[in-house]
């Protein structure tokens, strides 16, 4: 069996970045409350903290053998 490879044209943080972004802009058209805002609002959250945790001091790539 023959893998499908793919070469990622945008990092991680790039794609949390932009994924964040889209879903604020659909928050903003949404009614104040509702489940779907609600959802959005924590896929922010989440990919803030994840891009936040990419890009922490802490994190290091690892190390090649």
């Amino acid at each position: 069996m023959k893998r499908h490879r793919f070469k990622q044209d945008r990092t991680l943080g790039e794609q949390l970045i932009e994924e964040a972004r889209l879903a604020r802009e659909k928050v903003s058209q949404l009614p104040p409350a509702g489940e779907e805002r609600e959802d959005l609002l924590k896929k922010v959250r989440e990919a803030d903290v994840a891009d936040e945790w990419l890009n922490s001091p802490g994190l290091k790539p690892p190390t090649q053998k």
